[in-house]
């Protein structure tokens, strides 16, 4: 039974009465009070964009509270894991991005670095154990890197341990090692993420942070029944709203017709207006958080040839060198394939190349549009506002066709004015789709486009990519994901090839 706790004292995080804005048209918290006990393992919901690397923020100090007080017991240590390596520390040293970890310096770091990269799973092969800690953290592929931001959170051995969006860009053995790993872990945990069998695994509540009263809801329980219980209610609000919205227009009704009376008629209209207010009055705010993106549909350049790509040989990344693969693929107009392969053997990279349209080995029919979901959002202009972003790639620039397509998108008047950089990385991916259906590709290549998303918006991704007339090349690595897309084809590229 889904139980929501009041008590907000005594514990090793506390909010009190805690009010903070990033400007006064974006309450993130307003007179919020909430606390987290010793051992807690817990999961951080709300919609993209309400606020919760914020609410990490404001944990680690990072944020200071504009009214009221955030507590944490003395001599309590804090790690926490982002969402990406900010780009000013992908030229360091895996040593140097482990020694920033610390306020002081660490002697003999190394043999803690081992530790955690064991954990992690992200041990080099012996032969390469010398060198492997003076790679710079760009030479990583994306879910290398993903494992190194775990492994500085947890190389601190916190007592509270903060996780953001951690299993983005993990293949399965490394969701399977890190819930193994958080299982056992003996001290405080609050997780961020989109990924509901891995929170279901270790955590037992969830801190709820509503964009409608912009407070923090504690509840205990299994985060599926919390999220089935929340989802519940809403659909009760909406049900309580509908028969309101009903009866305020029944009354709405009846005014306009006594009015029209004149003489006493006045009162009875008065008395009906009154009623109205106070059915206004009755009507709860749904959560926003609780909505969902609107089935989209990409659509397809018009006159791609019927061959869109062919391949006679990519690169792969293994025992830490280069190898070229040879082949023979071709994809055709409606294709779907989908690269596998473990982190660092090169999905990325190989995407990358594919995307430049120029790589060794590649050809694609001449004038085709290629729409390129990058992982890390780095083919947006963070400078860029959403507005540029998005009229930017259309080929009639019509901002009331442009607008609406965001809106579908969650993208709404104030966002659209906003630069991309200053987004959350869960809007960020949202502004993407909305690039990409305004681009109208020939030839669309994704790389793990479920990243940083909303769960409730998977399964219309999911429908989208599936219904796509286009040519596709999809990785990601979330198999229920893509058990719902028509894949033509696989490409493994762990598979041994001469």
């Amino acid at each position: 039974m889904l139980r929501r706790i009041m008590s907000y004292s005594h514990g090793l995080i506390t909010f009190n009465a805690v009010s903070y804005e990033h400007s006064p048209l974006k309450p993130i918290l307003v007179e919020s009070s909430f606390s987290v006990r010793r051992g807690a393992k817990l999961t951080l919901m709300g919609q993209n964009g309400a606020g919760k690397s914020t609410l990490f923020g404001l944990i680690t100090g990072m944020y200071k509270p504009d009214e009221g007080q955030v507590s944490i017991m003395p001599r309590t240590s804090i790690g926490i894991s982002r969402q990406v390596i900010p780009r000013n520390e992908l030229a360091l040293t895996m040593r140097e991005f482990f020694e920033k970890c610390f306020t002081d310096k660490v002697y003999d770091i190394d043999p803690k670095i081992d530790d955690v990269l064991s954990i992690v799973n992200l041990l080099p092969p012996e032969k390469d154990s010398a060198s492997y800690k003076d790679r710079t953290v760009g030479s990583f592929s994306g879910g290398q890197q993903a494992r190194l931001l775990l492994a500085s959170a947890l190389i601190q051995n916190p007592d509270i341990l903060l996780l953001d969006e951690p299993t983005n860009n993990l293949d399965r053995e490394g969701i399977e090692h890190l819930t193994e790993y958080l299982k056992e872990y003996k001290k405080t945990v609050i997780v961020i993420s989109h990924d509901a069998d891995f929170l279901n695994a270790f955590t037992h509540g969830v801190l709820y942070l509503n964009v409608q009263t912009h407070a923090v809801e504690r509840y205990e329980g299994n985060y599926y029944d919390v999220v089935e219980e929340i989802t519940a209610r809403v659909m009760k609000e909406e049900r309580k709203n509908a028969q309101l919205q009903k009866e305020i227009q029944a009354n709405k009704e009846k005014a306009n017709f006594f009015a029209k009376k004149g003489g006493n008629m006045r009162m009875v209209a008065k008395r009906m207006r009154e009623k109205v207010e106070a059915h206004e009055e009755s009507k709860v705010d749904v959560r926003r958080e609780d909505k969902t993106i609107r089935p989209f549909t990409i659509p397809v350049q018009e006159g791609v040839p019927m061959d869109v790509l062919k391949l006679s040989s990519y690169n792969v990344i293994r025992n830490n060198g280069v190898k070229t693969i040879f082949c023979d693929i071709t994809l055709r107009r409606g294709d779907h394939l989908q690269i596998v392969g473990p982190n660092g053997i090169g999905k990325t990279t190989l995407l990358e190349s594919l995307a430049s349209g120029e790589a060794d080995g590649e050809k694609i029919a001449k004038g085709t549009i290629i729409g390129y979901y990058r992982q890390d959002f780095s083919n947006l202009d963070f400078d860029q506002t959403v507005f540029d972003c998005l009229m930017s790639v259309m080929k009639e620039k019509n901002q009331e066709n442009m607008r609406a397509c965001a809106a579908g998108f969650l993208i709404t008047s104030d966002i659209i004015k906003t630069k991309i950089g200053l987004l959350s990385e869960g809007q960020k991916g949202l502004v993407a789709f909305a690039r990409l259906v305004l681009l109208e590709p020939g030839l669309l290549i994704l790389d793990e486009p479920t990243n940083h998303i909303n769960f409730r918006h998977v399964p219309v991704i999911a429908r989208a990519l599936n219904a796509y007339a286009g040519t596709m090349i999809l990785v990601s690595h979330v198999p229920d994901f893509v058990s719902h897309i028509a894949i033509s084809d696989v490409l493994d590229l762990d598979k041994k090839k001469k």
